[in-house]
């Protein structure tokens, strides 16, 4: 899905010769805590909440603030992993949507980004998630799902970040298309791959602490 495709109508955008009131009216109706400012089709930045608040004197008009984030913006044909990157670098709640010419389009916000993410069938779809630690130099994505295809089970999708404890290594979380996990995660403990975490269905999880929970007591014999 690409930014054109999210574009929230709902939420307008201000003029400069707008009022500080009426922008504050129109957050608090919508609730959200910024808008874009838009001067003769021109995206100009956004203006915040906070900024009016701590300024304390809503007879401003929108042209006497210092705005947020000229440069919060992504193209219409952008994917929309752009519009969670650029909300995250500005940290704002939505970000403003532009044409090839940069005449200004319509803003997505983050919560519809985030909603239209939540429906892929990646995250919809019935599964396991695993998560390794690994360093870099030895992530592969087609190695991974060489080991895990040889499982009979495949990867609906993958996700990289930084390992916060470690910037050495990454951390990798991958959905897989089964519910147990426990053949996936024996062979690639196999092949040296650390896993962190395991998230499977709850009823594989109780059959497994069963068949530990019966081992014990044989070897209490």
């Amino acid at each position: 899905m690409i930014a054109e495709n999210l574009i929230n109508h709902l939420i307008p955008s201000l003029k400069l010769t707008d009022s500080a009131q009426k922008a504050i009216v129109w957050m608090e109706e919508l609730r959200t805590h910024q808008l874009p400012v838009i001067d003769k089709g021109q995206f100009k930045g956004l203006i915040s909440e906070e900024i009016i608040i701590e300024d304390n004197d809503i007879n401003k008009v929108i042209a006497d603030y210092n705005l947020l984030a000229n440069d919060c913006f992504v193209y219409d044909y952008q994917h929309y992993f752009d519009i969670i990157r650029v909300s995250n670098l500005y940290k704002v709640e939505v970000v403003a949507v532009l044409a090839e010419d940069l005449t200004y389009q319509g803003v997505v916000s983050l919560s519809d980004t985030l909603t239209a993410l939540a429906s892929t069938s990646a995250i919809q779809g019935t599964g396991g998630i695993l998560v390794l630690s690994m360093n870099q130099i030895d992530y592969s994505l087609a190695e991974l799902s060489r080991l895990i295809e040889a499982e009979n089970a495949k990867i609906l999708s993958s996700f990289v970040s930084t390992d916060h404890d470690n910037p050495q290594r990454i951390m990798v979380t991958l959905k897989i298309n089964k519910t147990d996990l426990t053949l996936i995660s024996a062979t690639l403990e196999r092949f040296s791959y650390n896993i962190m975490a395991k998230f499977q269905n709850p009823e594989v999880v109780s059959n497994e602490k069963e068949r530990v929970d019966a081992l014990l007591r044989y070897l209490n014999i």
